[in-house]
């Protein structure tokens, strides 16, 4: 069963869309496995303290994206090919890079210094 031990509610982002991200950033990692059962909405929505409509509303976005597989009155299972993950993957990165490229930009960095901060923080992380 997917848990949301490590879920923790931040920032203005919508907690629907910090739902999502948090089953997206586990299936990207491994800690969500293809096949994992999701618990119930109700159960989910006391878990995390939230609306259940909130709860809902998440499990619909993910249900779109084809994340989240659920049956009236069954239970609910993520569900994703390789293929998913990876797009998965490639999408998190780009709204990671983009937020840093505005993060960056508010600070009066050039791309030149950005770039050469990068290549800093690389070589800082292949030490350790």
């Amino acid at each position: 069963m997917v848990s949301f031990d490590g879920f923790r509610p931040e920032g203005s982002e919508p907690i629907y869309l910090q739902i999502v991200g948090y089953i997206k950033r586990g299936i990207v990692a491994g800690e969500i496995p293809s096949g994992d059962e999701l618990p119930s909405r109700r159960m989910l929505s006391a878990l995390l303290g939230v609306n259940p409509n909130t709860v809902q509303k998440a499990c619909r976005m993910l249900e779109e994206e084809r994340i989240l597989v659920s049956h009236t009155g069954a239970k609910s299972f993520v569900t994703y090919t390789p293929e998913k993950r990876d797009e998965l993957r490639v999408e998190l990165l780009a709204a990671g890079a983009k937020a840093s490229v505005l993060a960056l930009k508010r600070l009066g960095i050039t791309l030149e210094e950005a770039v050469a901060l990068i290549g800093r923080a690389w070589e800082e992380d292949e030490k350790e």
